[in-house]
């Protein structure tokens, strides 16, 4: 999980100033965590409580209004009547790693994924690409092989995993959709070889950098069994202490043995 947050605040100073190269510091003096962070500590949240993901996602996203989130998403949030509005944004990819890390079956982890997603994302697509994230962080945290998380996400799922970042990267572009983001952060990780090399794919494809880091970050967290501590202790050091708390409350219950510092 902090991996995923790591990936939102290297990547928030890109998002709007994409960037075609893998050589960039790390951490930018304007590095921020944004709407990405806030959700995904809000997905936790639900786990950890047993409340629904709406109600959290609301409480949550209403304490940091500024985060940067879509303007759908801020009708949703302020709404008296808040129903999902069929989006197949990366939205619901981004804030999804929690459900990855906490729950113990494919099954699992395809409903939890899919509940997280659809009381926004109801599109077929924003589903998907939830579900996608969430069992390539599953796969990835229970020792499967890169091989085995290409295979079984290009078969479930149909993303087109034969690629990679440099072959991505000349012709990207910024793609808020689910369908433009997840298959390339997936493939960020797949072409990695440490958490900081799957973050360094990500932002240089030149997209959301934001969120394409933020869900790569997840996956790599996952396969390379953390974060590296000079990058884990910086993005907490971000984070206020509500989003901290969380976030070592969920380590605490879900990945006691993966300290996130």
């Amino acid at each position: 999980m902090i991996g995923a947050i790591a990936g939102d605040i290297i990547g928030s100073v890109y998002e709007w100033r994409p960037i075609k190269t893998r050589d960039f510091p790390l951490f930018d003096p304007g590095c921020r965590f944004t709407d990405d962070t806030v959700l995904t500590v809000a997905v936790a949240d639900a786990i950890l409580t047993g409340r629904s993901y709406q109600e959290s996602m609301r409480e949550m996203g209403r304490k940091y209004p500024d985060a940067g989130y879509g303007g759908s998403f801020i009708q949703w949030l302020f709404s008296d009547n808040p129903q999902p509005y069929n989006s197949w944004g990366n939205g619901s990819a981004m804030r999804v790693s929690p459900v990855g890390f906490a729950f113990n079956t494919e099954e699992k982890v395809l409903t939890e994924a899919e509940k997280s997603a659809e009381i926004t994302h109801n599109h077929p697509e924003g589903i998907k690409g939830a579900q996608a994230t969430a069992l390539s962080i599953f796969l990835a945290r229970t020792g499967h092989k890169k091989e085995v998380i290409r295979s079984e996400i290009i078969q479930r799922f149909g993303y087109d995993l034969d690629r990679t970042a440099d072959n991505i990267r000349p012709a990207y572009s910024f793609d808020i959709s689910c369908q433009g983001t997840v298959p390339e952060a997936i493939i960020s990780f797949l072409d990695s070889d440490s958490y900081e090399d799957a973050i360094r794919n990500a932002v240089s494809l030149g997209g959301d950098s934001d969120t394409l880091a933020c869900i790569t970050g997840g996956i790599a967290e996952a396969f390379y069994n953390g974060v590296p501590e000079k990058i884990a202790v910086k993005a907490r050091k971000i984070l206020t202490p509500e989003l901290l708390r969380i976030t070592d409350d969920f380590y605490l219950q879900y990945i006691p043995g993966n300290s996130c510092y």
